[in-house]
């Protein structure tokens, strides 16, 4: 067998001398046939140059020669055609370019020509300023060079200060396809000589950071990729070189430069050697990129973040051993659809937590919208990985949420939102609000607006959970109901977030609720009074009545009208006309429709409080109108209970007489018009009995008939007008002395500059006139009748046909009953 083998070596060693004389003879005749084409070379004409180089192409690549052939020629064609790279000619520099390139693919030991080579390439490549002045011939050269790195690899080593200046320079060379092409050299250089490469790799650094904010998005993403490569390869401590730059590729509009910023992260957070040094700032660039809008990237984020928390796991396994043992279950109320990041995941993200959130911070308030758009994001996922660990960071989350949820961004606020929504799911009410109920009623001073704790409380509440909450529901209602909480701020946006915070424990623990039901119905009174849109109130009320099973609004005011009447009255001492009180007695009295009849001793006193002509007036103004309203419907509200008449006297002669006292002055004047509109209304609502009305005509009259003498033409239009409902209610009823009283007065507004006021008057003195019955003795009274008649006549020629008509029925009435 020793024999058989030897005789297998002997021939094998000579059929390899055969065949090396066989490519060695051919290789001469090539050579023979290319010589008088080599010393053409040499000639000025640029045409016999050129004619040359492609004869030899001709003669030694097209003609498809083995590799060993073309290993021989090549050795002496070399400097030959290193030397055309100077040609003047583009076209001889072209081709001289393209056959070394052939060349270097096809012979078997292209390492052979690197002493020659590089030095060439780097004459033309690496100087400070560009000696080939074409782009294509200089985008050849470089992938020449990345042809050399492909198949020679480590053999480049010697070369690597010829192959750091040609790349400085490249990179930042004009040409966009020079750039890209050496950034793909830069890869692969990196890559085949790593050991060499980190020594100088620092020098890259600095011409790739020039390149990455390229207009050419393919020249960014080349960039980015050999950046990765770089900082790979390299010593590792340029990282901080880099980082700015690619978190603003992050921005990018173009998806594939996103891509590969993400890439390029996942795989330092996997592979960088001092990568625990730098997780810190790493980990936020690809959790960035979780949320990106493109599912690819968002996958492809996902996919490399959960290798580098199982590879973190894996090479911890001991420090996370005790958890790792336990199967640790989501918190109760975890996002809905969201996969809980895996235990190397949420590692790292905490024990990094205290080193990402002071800049967070300052991002979430950063002049551009997109990075606090990218940060609002990025808070958001690494809450869902900190879980309850965002406990001991909860002041500072909490004052970046107030910052950022008052951003003009909705995006923001949106993010920011969901993310307060996690700290209600991870923290335990006891601690989350002894932070929050102190800021809201003093706001921190890292809020910039009043509304935005509590809009960071609601969202905190929503995403509580019923049984931790329930305990705490007391301490929550009597912070909203307080004055400085829920009646400071005036403006919709702080109301709207009040009403969120009240539909966040409605929804939250409902039934629960009824415990604290009149405190937050207290606040939505008091919203409702505060605000333009009184009707953004009703959804609440209604889901405040449901969960307590009331079937109407009117229920849940009959359930607590007693506790609010006397929550009104503690105060009521101190009321002005821009006292919330005010407001808020208004919205109970209209809401609560005919439940506010029930309560009428409660209510009376605190009217008659109000109406004090010592009080402010133009708050009495605003009862009056209030009053006004609520009695022109008496049977549905005041008098639902049909027990206003118990009311009447303290009313019109404590509430209403009083303030119909005339005094000097315009606001004297504004009030007894507010009076009388309010005295007009009690009259036509019904809610006094004629019985009663005559009781107390003789002090109601008076005041009437004096106000027919007001300044104001309102005044005197009411005051007709209380008149007529007067006599149509017990004008028949009146004794004659009071009907006597009423007529001298009516007949002066005959003459009256208003229309209006006239027109008014002769109605009464129709109603006057049928009141006239069997008790009224004509003959006894006939002056006054007579004066009457006499006093009518003169209005016959009045220049309005109207007027003249009725009077002229007015007289003959009273020609009647003189008669």
């Amino acid at each position: 067998m020793f024999v058989s083998t030897l005789i297998v070596a002997i021939s094998t060693v000579k059929m390899a001398t055969t065949m090396a004389a066989g490519e060695e003879r051919a290789a001469s005749e090539v050579l023979r046939a290319i010589a008088r084409h080599l010393n053409c070379l040499n000639e000025d004409s640029k045409t016999t140059r050129k004619r040359a180089l492609e004869a030899i192409k001709r003669e030694t690549i097209d003609k498809g020669l083995s590799s060993g052939v073309l290993q021989e020629v090549f050795t002496c064609l070399l400097k030959s055609l290193l030397k055309c790279l100077s040609d003047p000619m583009e076209r001889c520099r072209e081709t001289a370019i393209h056959m070394l390139g052939d060349f270097i693919r096809c012979v078997p030991q292209p390492e052979d020509s690197l002493p020659y080579l590089m030095p060439a390439l780097t004459q033309r490549l690496g100087g400070k300023e560009i000696l080939e002045p074409a782009e294509e011939l200089r985008l050849s050269m470089v992938e020449v060079l990345t042809l050399t790195v492909e198949v020679c690899g480590r053999h480049l080593a010697p070369y690597l200060d010829d192959m750091m200046k040609i790349l400085q320079r490249t990179i930042v060379d004009p040409f966009p396809d020079v750039k890209r092409e050496s950034c793909k050299c830069t890869v692969h250089f990196a890559k085949s000589v790593p050991e060499h490469f980190h020594m100088q790799a620092e020098s890259l650094v600095k011409p790739l950071m020039q390149t990455v904010s390229h207009q050419h998005s393919r020249v960014r993403v080349s960039t980015i990729e050999a950046t990765g490569a770089v900082i790979q390869y390299g010593t590792g401590k340029n990282v901080d070189d880099v980082l700015s730059h690619l978190a603003q590729r992050l921005f990018d509009d173009s998806p594939q430069v996103r891509k590969a910023v993400t890439v390029v992260v996942g795989d330092w957070l996997l592979h960088l050697r001092d990568r625990y040094s730098y997780f810190h700032k790493l980990i936020p660039l690809l959790l960035s990129s979780l949320s990106d809008d493109i599912p690819e990237i968002s996958q492809r984020a996902a996919e490399l973040w959960r290798q580098t928390g199982a590879l973190w796991e894996q090479e911890n396994e001991d420090d996370l051993k005790d958890k790792m043992d336990f199967l640790l279950t989501p918190p109760d109320l975890y996002p809905a659809g969201v996969a809980r990041p895996g235990l190397g995941c949420r590692e790292l993200v905490v024990r990094n937590l205290s080193n990402l959130l002071p800049a967070l911070a300052r991002d979430v308030v950063d002049w551009v919208a997109g990075t606090r758009v990218k940060t609002a994001q990025l808070l958001y996922a690494l809450l869902l990985h900190a879980e309850d660990h965002c406990t001991q960071h909860l002041q500072l989350l909490l004052s970046t949420l107030y910052r950022a949820c008052n951003d003009p961004e909705s995006d923001v606020v949106t993010n920011c939102l969901r993310s307060a929504k996690l700290l209600g799911t991870f923290v335990s009410p006891e601690v989350f609000l002894k932070l929050l109920l102190v800021h809201l009623k003093t706001p921190s001073s890292s809020s910039s607006s009043p509304h935005t704790p509590l809009m960071v409380l609601a969202a905190v509440l929503g995403g509580c959970s019923r049984e931790l909450l329930k305990p705490h529901l007391q301490k929550i209602a009597d912070t909203l109901v307080q004055p400085d909480v829920c009646q400071e701020y005036q403006q919709a946006v702080y109301l709207d977030q009040l009403l969120s915070c009240v539909d966040a424990l409605l929804s939250v623990c409902e039934k629960d609720c009824c415990s604290v039901s009149l405190q937050l119905l207290q606040v939505l009174v008091t919203v409702q009074s505060l605000s333009t849109e009184p009707q953004l109130t009703d959804k609440v009320r209604l889901s405040l009545c449901k969960v307590q099973g009331l079937a109407t609004v009117a229920d849940l005011y009959r359930q607590h009208m007693d506790q609010l009447l006397q929550w009104l009255s503690a105060s009521q001492k101190t009321w002005t006309s821009y006292s919330p009180q005010r407001l808020q007695l208004q919205v109970i009295a209209t809401q609560s429709g005919p439940v506010i009849g029930e309560f009428l001793p409660l209510l009376m006193p605190l009217l008659q409080n109000c109406l004090d002509p010592e009080r402010d007036p133009e708050m009495r103004l605003h009862i009056f109108t209030m009053l006004s309203k609520l009695l022109l419907d008496a049977t549905h509200t005041l008098d639902s209970q049909g027990r206003f008449c118990e009311h009447l006297d303290v009313f019109l002669l404590e509430l209403l007489l009083p303030n119909l006292v005339w005094k000097a002055g315009r606001t004297a004047a504004a009030i007894r018009t507010s009076a009388l509109c309010c005295l007009l209304a009690l009259l036509q609502g019904g809610a006094i009995p004629p019985s009663q009305l005559l009781a107390v005509e003789e002090r109601l009259s008076p005041q009437v008939l004096s106000a027919l003498e007001e300044d104001s033409q309102l005044s005197r239009l009411l005051a007709c007008r209380s008149l007529s409902t007067l006599l149509k209610l017990i004008g028949p009823s009146l004794r004659p002395d009071a009907l006597n009283n009423i007529y001298p007065e009516v007949l002066k507004r005959l003459d009256d500059s208003s229309e209006e006021v006239r027109g008014v008057a002769l109605r009464a003195l129709g109603l006057w006139l049928a009141s006239l019955g069997k008790d009224y003795n004509s003959q006894l009274y006939s002056q006054h009748l007579v004066v009457l008649f006499q006093q009518l006549l003169l209005h016959l020629d009045d220049p309005d046909s109207r007027v003249q008509d009725t009077v002229l029925g007015e007289t003959h009435n009273t020609t009647l009953v003189q008669s």
